[in-house]
Order: structure tokens, then C-alpha cells, then sequence
């Protein structure tokens, strides 16, 4: 785990991988997509509108993973004092909540025609929302309690804390009453016909290769600001 913790070490490999996720995650997302379009058949109860579930479960998804990733930092930073984990934490901040914020947006246009409302305080959206606004709560609060490009102890200790709503997102079709439909892929299977499936598993994955992508760029930008930092403060007591 260490091994990576050279900020250069972290950069040899960081470089060359940024393009190939970026390059491979955008021509997977325009295939998924085209296919998702234009060659899966319509839902039987759903029509053509079950289409926008090809950007909406990946984001959403991305969303909650992002968070999960702020938690394994969080935990890295407080106990392996891990040098990249705080700038890992604030790497993935901005991004995980542009997808969640782009999960709520398209679930909600989805929610329009097939539930008849643009959205419903139920257990699924509501926990989500929380989820939105608790990256907004880490963005300020990692930005106003910056340590050398990472985080503070308080940015992680709340990374770490919030990720309670992980689980309430995930089983709050199963607690709670809800017009949000459940689980479709479980353990067990999946509910989804797979000529509707696979375009969202490929597009997830292309999503997940770009998220990727802007999480190195995000964090090679903050260790370049904080070297740039460093030699003007040399310069400066020099």
C-alpha cells in the first residue's frame, strides 16, 4: 500500500494510465449508448423512457462508489497516515458529486413519465439528495481545512462518518415503501431482460473507466499545486 505513497512513484504510474481510462471510457460510453439508442428493444411497461437508465444507474452508482472511495481514504489517512489519501479524498469529492448530481437529475426525468412526478420524498431519492449534499458539506470542508493539498483529520473523520448513508441508499427500497422500483441485480440474478441488460453493464463500466480518468487528472493537479506551493515558499525564505 506504501508503494504507491511517492508522490512520484504515484505520478509514473498515474500518467500513462490517465489517457489510456479517459480514451477507453468515453469510446465505451458512446457504444453503450448508440446501443442502449438505438438497438435495445423498448421495456414492455415502460416504453422508450427506460432508455435514460444507461447514464442514470451508472452515475448513481458512481456516486455512491465515489463515496465509498472518500471512506477507504478517509481510513487510510487516519490510521496508515497514508501521504496521497487526503489528496485522494479531495480528488474524488467534485466528481462523485457531479454524478450524483447527474443521478438525481436523469432519475428524475425518468420518474416523470413512468411515475407521473418529477420527484417523491421516498427513502431511495431522499437518502440520495443526503447524499449529494453531504459531498458538498466534504468539498467546503476540505477546501476551508487544507493540509498540504489533502485533507484534515475533521474532512476524514466526516468522510468516514458519512458513509452511514451508504446503506440507507442501498436498502432503502427494501425498508421502507417506495415507488422507486427494487433491486433489479442482486446476488441471485438479475430481473433484466439481457438484451436490455448488457448495454448498461458496458456503459457502467465506461463511466467508471472516466471517473477514473478525472480522479488521476484531479489528483496529479493537486500534488502539482502543492510542489508549486512548496518551491515559492522556498524561494520566499530564501
Amino acid at each position: 500500500m506504501h508503494g504507491f505513497a511517492n508522490p512520484t512513484r504515484f505520478l509514473n504510474i498515474a500518467r500513462p494510465l490517465t489517457p489510456w481510462f479517459l480514451v477507453l471510457g468515453l469510446a465505451t460510453i458512446a457504444f453503450a449508448l448508440g446501443a442502449g439508442l438505438f438497438y435495445t428493444p423498448p421495456d414492455y411497461l415502460q416504453g422508450d423512457s427506460v432508455r435514460i437508465m444507461y447514464v442514470h444507474v451508472p452515475t448513481i452508482w458512481l456516486g455512491m462508489a465515489g463515496w465509498a472511495g472518500i471512506l477507504v481514504a478517509g481510513v487510510m489517512q487516519l490510521v496508515w497516515k497514508h501521504p496521497l489519501a487526503g489528496i485522494a479524498g479531495r480528488a474524488i469529492a467534485v466528481p462523485g458529486a457531479m454524478f450524483t448530481a447527474l443521478g438525481l437529475i436523469t432519475g428524475s426525468i425518468w420518474g416523470r413519465p413512468t411515475w407521473g412526478t418529477w420527484w417523491v420524498w421516498d427513502g431511495r431519492l431522499t437518502s440520495a439528495l443526503v447524499l449529494f449534499f453531504l459531498y458538498l458539506g466534504y468539498i467546503a470542508l476540505a477546501s476551508a481545512s487544507e493540509e498540504q493539498g489533502g485533507t484534515s483529520k475533521m474532512a476524514a473523520i466526516f468522510g468516514i462518518v458519512g458513509a452511514i448513508n451508504l446503506p440507507i441508499i442501498h436498502y432503502s427500497v427494501t425498508w421502507w415503501n417506495s415507488i422507486h422500483q427494487v433491486q433489479s441485480i442482486t446476488l441471485q440474478g438479475s430481473t433484466i431482460d439481457m438484451a436490455i441488460l448488457w448495454p448498461m453493464l458496458v456503459s457502467m463500466a465506461g463511466f467508471t473507466l472516466l471517473f477514473a480518468a478525472i480522479v488521476l487528472m484531479r489528483m496529479r493537479t493537486i500534488i502539482a499545486g502543492v510542489r508549486i506551493e512548496a518551491r515559492l515558499r522556498r524561494m520566499a525564505e530564501g
